[in-house]
């Protein structure tokens, strides 16, 4: 598997995805995704071939990785990508729950499934550019419900980066309470 090796404690390009993001403190990834790869194959199967086990099996890798950095902190909560309801329902599950279950089971983050929604549907993401995948994020997603505590430490996983618009999106509702600290986890990054 072509592994980052990227730590908490370290720059690393994934972090430099999210530059400008106040809240952000850290950006982290697990693989490198490329096109015809190996691992483009097993995020293809995850989402779209119903294999959640392999999710869950990343998410687990990718807990025990975090654990292992001295530089990686705790965290409080542990908050998967959400998908719009109607993705959900054409789709029959999120790729994303799998990975932050079991991620939140290995590192002891409380598991918060429920804490970020998609409140705008968007076509898929998989064949824009770069341009066309920050089109029109604002406002896609918002917290929902319960007021987070102060310093709060926040995980967002994804299934892949590339040039981070998703994530962008997601990290705008949680600034919008302020005072939380957060921290994004990839299962892998486009280099």
């Amino acid at each position: 598997m072509p592994l980052t090796e990227y730590s908490f404690g370290e720059e690393n390009p994934v972090d430099r995805i999210f530059y400008g993001e106040e809240a952000v403190k850290k950006a982290w990834a697990l693989l490198q995704y490329k096109a015809g790869g190996m691992v483009q194959h097993l995020v293809h199967q995850l989402k779209y071939q119903e294999r959640e086990g392999i999710g869950r099996a990343f998410g687990a890798w990718m807990g025990e990785a975090l654990l292992r950095d001295p530089f990686c902190p705790s965290f409080d909560f542990i908050v998967p990508v959400p998908l719009h309801w109607r993705r959900l329902l054409h789709r029959g599950y999120n790729q994303c729950h799998g990975m932050a279950r079991a991620l939140a089971g290995t590192t002891g983050g409380h598991y918060a499934p429920g804490l970020l929604v998609r409140e705008r549907f968007r076509r898929t993401q998989t064949r824009k550019g770069r341009r066309g995948r920050h089109a029109g994020t604002t406002g896609v997603f918002r917290l929902r419900g319960r007021e987070l505590p102060r310093g709060a430490r926040v995980l967002l996983v994804d299934d892949v980066i590339t040039t981070g618009a998703t994530l962008r999106a997601c990290c705008q509702a949680f600034e919008a309470e302020g005072g939380i600290s957060l921290y994004i986890a990839a299962l892998a990054a486009v280099p």
